[in-house]
Formats: C-alpha cells, structure tokens, sequence
C-alpha cells in the first residue's frame, strides 16, 4: 500500500489517516503511554549454568486502542524480555518453538561456537526446544537475538521476534555510569512498521521492496508509538537498536542539544564522543548519555530522521521530574582497546556486494554467488589478523554484519579519516553507503570447528533473504584462506 494513500505521522504527537470508512481513526492511536520496558528475565541457575528460558510463540498485541494486531513474540505480545550475561558465566539459552513453522535465534553480537550461533543451521522445529549453550566470553556491550531462518528472516523478525541481550564485566561494573535497568539505563528497540486499515502488520513486499528494504511509515519505540519516560535530573543513558529491516535512522533531540556515545555494538568506546546526532543502519547499536541536570520539571523529545524516506518523528519523549539522580558526569575514560596494527594482517579478503533485478526476482548477492546452505564460501584460520575490504557495488546502501566475532573500522573509501570516532569500537555491523567501501579488521579467536558454519551478510533483511549471504569456517589450519 502506498504510504502516502494510508498514514501520515507528524514529529508533533499527532497522526492522521486518509481513506474510506474502513480508515481507522486518529483516536485509536495510543500516544504518550508510559514506555513499556522489556522485562529482565530472570535465569534459573542448575548446576552452575546459568538457565534462560524462552517461549516463542504466536500473539496479539495493542498497538492501538481497543484493538489487537496479530503479532509474534517470546515471552511477550511483542518482541522478547532482556537478558543480562555476565562475562565469564556459563549460560543455556533455551528456546521452545510454538509456532507453526520453523523458526532459528541468533545471538546478534555474541561470541561463540558456531554450533551455538543460532544461524541457519540450527533449525528449531515446531514443538522442539534448541538451547544455545556456551561461556560468556566478551566485553561489556548491547546486543540482540533474532531468528535467522533461511529466506524467512525478514518476515519473522518484522511480526515481532528479536530481543536484547545485555552484557557485563568487571570493567562495566566499576565505571559511574547510569546503570539501573528502566531507570536511567533505558533500552530501546526501535523499529518502522506498515499497518493496513485494520491495525495488522503489513508485510507482502514486492520486488522493488526487496530490492530496496522494506520500511513502513511508523516508528514504534519497544512496540509502542511515541511513548513517554520519566527520568531523574542528571545523566540518562539510552541503549539504542535499530531493529528494522531496512530503516535507516539518524537520532537527534528536539532541542538539537549534545549528548554522548559511550559505546558501540560490541564495546565502549576509549572515551565519550561528543555529538548531535548518531546513525544506525539495521542491526547496529548505540549507547548515549544525555545530559538532563538542567531540564528539572521539563520534557525532552528524542528525534529520529528516516534517511531513505526521509521523514522525521518523535519516538520517545522524556519527563525529567524534581528529583536528584547519584550520576552527575560522564568518566573521561571509557576503556582500553586493543591495538591492532594493518601491518600486522597476514590475509585480505574482499567481498562485493551486487545484485539486480532479474525480471522482477531480484537478486542480490556477494562476490557474484548467492547463499547457498550447502557452500562455505571462505575458510577462515584462527588467531590470524586479517583485513576484510567490503565494496558496495549497487546504488543503494547496505551494511555488512559478521558473525562470531567482533572487528575495529580501518578506512572508508581508502581514508581513515571518514571513519567516525563514535565507530572506533568493537563493532559486528558497519554500514557501506551506495558505491562505497569500507575496511576493517579482524581476528576470529576462541572457536575452531571445519563443520560448523557462521555466516556474513548485509543486514537489510530482504538483501540477506535475498541470497547477499555467505558462510565461512574457523580452522585451526593456518594454510586455509
């Protein structure tokens, strides 16, 4: 459906709809309701491992008033409950498939065996339970799972299947940041979502969707539109998602005011960047700390521009009471990295990211090959620093994410000076502007296994059901490339 025909969506928490007497009515839309929170579960501890139990499972969610829209979720109407890891804790995350077709869930930023990684191998069928069972082994970050069906991404992660995964370390811990989970340390999962006249979720994309991402014309903050936060006076840290399919989101304040990133997809960042606005392509994260001690008894808009379609809306709103928070200012120092020299890389692989249009089956693949379950595409060897060059060949913008482990930016373009401070972390998802390139180092460490697959991809989730998907291996073989 034509989004102009259906909803338009102002940045002032208002909406409206055009059409007939099956539109539905600006009255039904349920903004400024008190942001909903994903719960922290819980585990259960047996045997010194640490047990998450997850339900997936068909539902039905309010994202208007008085009316239920056909969802999935785990545990949940809508998405899944939070889970908090610690560094170097043995876990089991269990997950029952409910459904009625078969499902997978991946650890999106975790390190771990790739028996464990929850990609397209490790099928859950209805009725079975698949447990993700490993060691916490990683630096404090914002992570997420989501399944990761073979031409079935996109689909089920848009109805509602994806989830948060926090971790800790010592070095988290120690440092005064905000940290009261739905307090001061607020996650958001934001996502763009298409509903018909009848408040369901649309999703039947056609070729050129595919082709380009599929996005809708409402932003929904945790599964809800435009909801409200209240917050102390001082420092609030939000944990951003970008958890659409293909949704490109710069976030900014109403007020244009500064804030800071503590930390990126897979660590903090050596020291607090200073900035105005942040860029997530899907499946990328952020962490930022706004400054509020001088908004007591004032509200605060959190902004986002959709950079495709190029539209802006409110997608949370903050209410700073009268009350004092404990945290006041920012550490100066975040953490130490790893030093990782280019000289120092021993292999450089390049992957080309191509597709076309194919007569209305767009096809879209990486090194001129689409996915193929049955193909490893490279062979990687552990412990060796390499580089990894990725080309965007297409017109269009895409990202590239990577599995099992986590990789440093090195230049975009050949400049390293077009990589961003904010980007100069651990990150497992880059985003590659249309006819551009970017670099980056790597080190696959901890788990080798010649029959077990992780994969890479872009992370639009229509180019990755779309064949711009590949699988490599960890090898303990250092002649293997």
């Amino acid at each position: 459906m034509n989004r102009r025909n259906f909803f338009k969506l102002s940045a002032v928490l208002s909406a409206y709809l055009i059409g007939g007497t099956n539109s539905l009515n600006a009255s039904k839309l349920i903004i400024g309701a008190k942001l909903s929170i994903p719960t922290l579960l819980d585990p259960k501890p047996i045997n010194g491992i640490k047990q998450f139990d997850l339900n997936i499972q068909e539902a039905s969610h309010n994202f208007f008033k008085d009316i239920k829209t056909k969802t999935l979720g785990i545990n949940a109407s809508y998405l899944g409950p939070t889970l908090l890891l610690r560094d170097g804790e043995k876990v089991s995350i269990n997950f029952t498939n409910n459904l009625d077709e078969t499902t997978t869930m991946h650890g999106h930023g975790m390190h771990l065996p790739a028996i464990m990684d929850g990609g397209v191998h490790q099928e859950i069928e209805p009725g079975d339970t698949w447990s993700a069972q490993y060691t916490v082994k990683q630096k404090a970050c914002t992570n997420w799972y989501h399944p990761h069906r073979m031409n079935m991404t996109a689909r089920q992660v848009y109805f509602g299947l994806a989830g948060l995964i926090i971790v800790e370390d010592k070095e988290s811990k120690a440092l005064n940041l905000p940290k009261t989970y739905g307090v001061d340390d607020i996650p958001l999962v934001i996502q763009d979502r298409l509903f018909d006249m009848n408040a369901q979720l649309s999703y039947s994309p056609h070729p050129r969707q595919i082709m380009h991402g599929f996005r809708g014309n409402v932003i929904i903050t945790n599964g809800q539109i435009i909801p409200r936060h209240e917050v102390k006076v001082g420092m609030v840290r939000l944990r951003i998602l970008n958890g659409s399919n293909a949704g490109m989101y710069k976030f900014s304040f109403s007020d244009n005011r500064k804030f800071h990133q503590i930390a990126t997809d897979n660590s903090f960042l050596e020291e607090p960047v200073e900035l105005k606005s942040v860029l997530l392509s899907p499946g990328e994260r952020a962490e930022i700390v706004v400054d509020l001690s001088k908004d007591k008894n004032k509200s605060l808009n959190l902004i986002v521009n959709e950079q495709i379609d190029n539209f802006n809306q409110i997608i949370l709103t903050l209410d700073v009471n009268n009350k004092d928070s404990k945290i006041k200012t920012l550490p100066k120092i975040l953490t130490k990295l790893e030093d990782l020299n280019p000289d120092d890389a021993v292999h450089t692989r390049t992957f080309l990211l191509d597709g076309w249009g194919n007569r209305g089956n767009p096809l879209l693949t990486i090194n001129g090959k689409r996915m193929n379950p049955m193909v490893v595409n490279e062979i990687v060897p552990i412990n060796q620093l390499e580089i990894w060059e990725i080309k965007n060949l297409m017109g269009m913008p895409h990202n590239f994410h990577i599995h099992a482990t986590h990789f440093r930016p090195l230049d975009r373009n050949g400049s390293e000076f077009e990589i961003l401070d904010n980007e100069k972390g651990y990150k497992d998802t880059i985003y590659i502007p249309a006819k551009q390139s970017v670099r980056f180092l790597v080190k696959m460490i901890d788990y080798a296994d010649d029959e077990a697959e992780y994969m890479y991809h872009c992370h639009f989730l229509e180019h990755e059901d779309a064949g711009m998907m590949g699988q490599f291996v960890v090898t303990n073989n250092k002649k293997e490339t």
